[in-house]
């Protein structure tokens, strides 16, 4: 491979090409060299896009596939191509197949299929056997197979004792766990948040306390046990606060948003419809801005597009019954956009590889190609056309995006979202 992107501006803190826009080579997956009108004498092919800026390959640390046993759902190889068009160079798969990611042979099988692909696929393993937070799973085997990090996909562990021994566990390894944060006794059948949308509606309320109660807990047993602990897709104004606080006390602790909890708001349920019923819930604009606000200061490390396709059986019925769960791949740059600016955008989209240990290559001559191509000005309204995955339930349909992904440029591989 031995291709010249033209006239890119880069957009890469690390970089010492920060802000500049420069000619790039890339010969055999590597950066030969940046700079100025670098010429063409072997007819390498060229990459020119109107206002194209180029970062780091974005990565996303919460997305659901389905494979293996859902793949009505979404399959491995499809989501992929879904995540490379999308600018995400490198995912973290959760465990809710069926079945469960809890084991060796499970990571190996993930792995297998994510084979060839441009984008990386990052398994996380189960956190207890079969996601039931019972019994703690393999998890020493798994992280030897590949696995990045260990949790049960939005599922909160009841039995403290068991989030307290793993997190011990896991430091002979330097293990990270993920630990989803709800109290299921509070939140009981609760589908909404609670507040005056939910009580006009009728629908059964999920106050804040239940994620605020659980993040304190498990904030404590991390002070008591030591270790790694990562907070994923926080919604709450007070939960923001909280680990804020525990990380200005020394706790290793990290934490995502999803980006519809930056987005999206409670009102969007006035009409029932069940591409909003996501768990946690969409909040109110209180906690919205709270959650924008520690985006700003650092609080929150990272966002996730918490991409998760659910079939049409289980999302066409009523809101109490449908599943939780909204696609976010495609729509996350252009969302984030209408909310952030594009530099706090991309530093969200990139840093969390570190956390997950994942190898970072800034855009420098000698690194490896890893990057993202956009545009970040137009504006579109996202429609079902927008939608490459194979479950259409979007919580972003119709909704006004800042913004335009070209592609990626991973692993040796060029792809990009439409031919040129």
């Amino acid at each position: 491979m031995k291709l010249i992107i033209r006239g890119a501006k880069i957009i890469d803190s690390k970089s010492p090409f920060h802000n500049k826009t420069l000619d790039i080579l890339i010969v055999d997956g590597f950066i030969k060299k940046i700079g100025t009108s670098i010429p063409n004498p072997d007819k390498a092919d060229e990459i020119q896009l109107d206002n194209l800026h180029v970062s780091q390959g974005w990565f996303d640390s919460s997305v659901s596939l389905g494979e293996p046993g859902f793949e009505d759902r979404e399959t491995i190889s499809n989501g992929l191509n879904v995540a490379a068009k999308s600018g995400f160079t490198a995912i973290a798969l959760q465990p809710n197949s069926f079945p469960v990611i809890d084991n060796q042979s499970q990571v190996n099988f993930v792995l297998n299929k994510a084979q060839g692909f441009a984008t990386q696929l990052y398994p996380i393993g189960a956190l207890s056997k079969e996601s039931a937070g019972k019994d703690m799973a393999e998890l020493y085997d798994m992280k030897k197979a590949g696995a990045v990090a260990f949790g049960d996909y939005n599922k909160s562990l009841d039995n403290a004792n068991l989030l307290k021994i793993a997190l011990q566990y896991v430091q002979d390894f330097d293990g990270l766990l993920i630990a989803f944060s709800q109290d299921e006794n509070i939140k009981g059948n609760g589908v909404a948040n609670e507040g005056i949308v939910s009580t006009r509606l009728g629908l059964k309320g999920i106050p804040n306390l239940v994620e605020e109660l659980q993040i304190a807990r498990n904030l404590f047993l991390l002070e008591y046990t030591g270790g790694k602990l990562h907070i994923p897709t926080i919604s709450a104004k007070k939960s923001v606060q909280l680990i804020k606080d525990a990380k200005a006390n020394g706790l290793n602790v990290t934490c995502s948003v999803a980006v519809h909890h930056l987005v999206l708001t409670d009102e969007k349920l006035e009409g029932f419809d069940t591409r909003y019923k996501v768990s946690p819930p969409l909040r109110t604009e209180t906690d919205r801005k709270a959650l924008l606000k520690g985006i700003k200061d650092g609080t929150i490390d990272m966002i996730t597009s918490d991409h998760n396709p659910i079939d049409i059986e289980h999302k066409k019925m009523e809101f109490d019954c449908a599943k939780n769960g909204t696609i976010g791949l495609e729509s996350a740059f252009g969302a984030l956009m209408t909310v952030l600016p594009l530099e706090i955008v991309i530093d969200k989209l990139t840093s969390g590889k570190t956390t997950f240990g994942i190898e970072t290559e800034k855009i420098s001559e000698g690194s490896k190609a890893n990057i993202t191509l956009f545009n970040p000005e137009p504006k579109s309204i996202f429609t079902k056309s927008s939608i490459l995955s194979k479950s259409k339930n979007s919580a972003f349909l119709q909704t006004e995006m800042k913004g335009k992904v070209y592609g990626i440029i991973n692993q040796g591989k060029l792809i990009l979202s439409e031919k040129k």
